[in-house]
């Protein structure tokens, strides 16, 4: 777990939805929301990718917000294919980033629901960076990002990842010229290689400073 982690709650826009929140110790540079894994496969907040993406961003500076889709944990509702959640996490920027800079991260299934995310606040929000692991793109119809966002984005992915094989990233990145990251010898849940994951996250927000 992180250290100094709040417990808050929020009216979505299937119910109550479930957060934690961690901010760093001194200042924040914005807020930082980041989406968890398949619901209907154990996809929770406190995956330990997830957790890892939130270490990043504290570290970085950033207070980091994560939450339960509808109908994982105490969030209400149910399974909405992708659909209800990017709404939920849209919910989340709404009532607790209303303003000023903010970061949009997912894993898997997650890193779906933020593409659409991003797509939807580009242009009306201050989005200063993106960072999708493990690119549910085998799997659902990510949606591409919008081109300006590029230089603020990092895409992740196992160079073995059997969940959502590599190929089909780089089917989904290539029509956009979009970079992507491979970490050799790495499989869906960076097993082993979660402190590879967090400075790789943490260099990229350096980055962006």
């Amino acid at each position: 777990m992180i250290a100094q982690t709040e417990r808050l709650e929020l009216e979505g826009p299937a119910g109550r939805i479930q957060l934690l929140r961690n901010a760093p110790e001194s200042g924040s540079r914005g807020i930082a929301v980041i989406a968890h894994p398949h619901p209907l496969f154990g996809g929770t907040m406190d995956n330990k990718v997830v957790q890892t993406l939130a270490r990043a961003f504290v570290q970085s500076g950033w207070t980091a917000l994560r939450f339960n889709f509808r109908g994982v944990g105490a969030s209400q509702g149910t399974y909405d294919e992708g659909r209800g959640e990017a709404q939920d996490l849209l919910a989340v920027v709404r009532e607790l980033a209303g303003e000023g800079p903010i970061a949009l991260a997912g894993f898997s299934f997650g890193a779906y629901v933020t593409a659409q995310a991003v797509q939807a606040l580009w242009g009306t929000r201050d989005v200063r960076a993106v960072v999708l692991v493990g690119t549910a793109a085998s799997r659902f119809p990510v949606p591409a990002l919008p081109a300006e966002s590029h230089e603020r984005t990092l895409v992740i992915h196992g160079e073995v990842d059997d969940t959502v094989v590599l190929s089909s990233v780089l089917d989904w990145a290539r029509p956009q010229s979009l970079p992507v990251t491979v970490v050799p010898g790495v499989e869906h849940f960076f097993h082993g290689q979660l402190p590879l994951l967090k400075n790789l996250v943490v260099r990229h927000l350096r980055t962006l400073e």
